[in-house]
């Protein structure tokens, strides 16, 4: 079939899983106890019947990929566009911190529990690979894959598909025990009173003109309008990060690294150039210019929920799951001991750092710290369906400074591959103080910061 046809076949068959899944969450009692998303459903759904297990539906797990990569800029630049009270403005550096912390914590307990695996029962292998853990779990099968990759040039074999198995067990963690947390925590007394009622006054977004702004029945569409501002902005996005690239790679490994991480948050970086553009035009209106055309809260949050749908259901279908011999038992002792710390994590840090909407925020971060942040907003959503929590801005303004947090464990990941080709163990317990050093500075910062809001 024509090549052209390629990306609209898999859409088509996501929205046939979509369709399926929101007749079967309909129809099945169980889907409708758990309160399960649909989205969410779909993608579980694609994952079965997919390439990759019973190959019903051919779809390209690559493209699939590409999909997720793209939706999630769009549907954070239309939330980001989207007028906001200042006074729900996210706990930024918290969220940083947090993320970073949980980061040291997956950190430590994956390169400990290596280190006692190597040295009692898989002598020869590399204890680094413990350290794929914080990154397949907190940043995705993108970064895992990288790092496991480069890790894999100088001599691990299977680095690369070593990190993409970590990942997916972590998508499992994300999606099976965070259905169970879900459900479990919104069923407690505890954080039942930790709904939405704060938030009942606020006025129902609907579908109007503003004063002064030209009605519906323009030349162009409002929808138009609002489709041409993200793409503006996504322009720019790309042209960033292209240029950051370019000045960045030139500068050696870590430079190349720091740039490949940007590029996988570009949906953070377009994020801040809507929050840019937003303010601009709120400054212009303040000073009295006329905004004929301007970002309609209502359309915004209709284009974010269908990107978030699409990219939810096509991330957990993309999941592609590598099955690695020499390394199963070890990786299931680490994924599963990985998923146990960050539920306790979670549990206990959050309500302390983030006490405003408990349950979102422990679920959001949970989603994202084993996941992504696309299964993480899969869970919200099905708490918070309008995302009018701070979850949604905690996780993306949280992501800002968690790069600027997450700096020094680039550098201590860089520890133990030195170590292992120079045959040097002693790197190894340089590598364990400083994860525990950092974690311990880190976490008392936060603890310390919060103290005054811990009920």
């Amino acid at each position: 079939m024509d090549h052209s046809w390629s990306f609209v076949i898999d859409f088509t068959l996501l929205s046939l899983l979509m369709v399926v899944s929101a007749i079967l969450k309909a129809r099945i009692p169980l889907l409708r106890k758990i309160i399960v998303p649909t989205s969410m459903v779909a993608g579980i759904l694609g994952l079965i019947v997919g390439p990759e297990l019973l190959g019903w539906l051919r779809f390209d797990i690559d493209r699939l990929g590409q999909l997720v990569y793209h939706l999630m800029a769009i549907g954070f630049i239309a939330l980001s566009l989207k007028e906001r009270e200042v006074s729900n403005s996210p706990a930024v550096m918290k969220s940083g911190m947090l993320i970073v912390s949980t980061y040291l914590i997956q950190g430590l307990v994956g390169f400990g529990l290596f280190l006692l695996l190597t040295e009692f029962f898989y002598p020869g292998m590399f204890p680094g690979i413990g350290l794929l853990l914080p990154l397949g779990y907190g940043q995705g099968p993108g970064q895992a894959y990288s790092i496991g990759s480069r890790w894999e040039a100088l001599g691990l074999e299977g680095g690369g598909n070593l990190g993409q198995t970590i990942a997916g067990f972590g998508f499992i963690w994300a999606v099976i025990p965070g259905i169970i947390l879900m459900n479990f925590l919104i069923r407690h007394p505890k954080y039942k009173q930790h709904t939405f009622d704060s938030r009942k006054q606020r006025t129902e977004v609907t579908e109007k003109s503003e004063e002064g702004e030209i009605p519906l029945s323009d030349a162009i569409d409002k929808l138009t309008y609002q489709i041409a501002l993200i793409g503006f902005i996504y322009l720019v996005t790309y042209l960033t990060i292209r240029g950051l690239e370019a000045v960045l790679t030139p500068l050696g490994t870590y430079g190349e690294t720091l740039a490949q991480l940007l590029i996988g948050f570009h949906f953070l970086i377009g994020s801040l150039f809507a929050m840019l553009f937003r303010w601009i035009l709120n400054r212009w209106k303040q000073a009295g210019f006329q905004l004929e055309h301007s970002p309609n809260n209502y359309l915004l949050q209709r284009i974010s929920g269908f990107s978030f749908d699409y990219m939810i259901a096509a991330s957990i279908a993309a999941i592609s799951i590598y099955s690695l011999k020499q390394y199963l038992t070890p990786v299931l002792i680490l994924t599963t001991a990985g998923g146990l710390i960050t539920v306790w994590f979670m549990m206990w840090l959050v309500p302390r750092v983030l006490p405003e909407d408990k349950l979102p925020n422990i679920l959001g971060f949970y989603g994202m710290l084993t996941g992504t942040i696309s299964t993480g907003l899969a869970l919200v959503k099905a708490v918070d369906p309008k995302f009018q929590s701070n979850t949604t801005d905690n996780l993306v303004m949280g992501s800002a400074t968690a790069i600027m947090f997450g700096f020094p464990l680039l550098l201590i990941l860089n520890i133990p591959i030195v170590g292992y080709l120079q045959q040097q163990p002693v790197m190894y317990i340089y590598t364990f103080a400083a994860l525990f050093l950092y974690f311990a500075i880190l976490l008392g910062i936060l603890l310390y910061r919060s103290r005054k809001t811990t009920p």
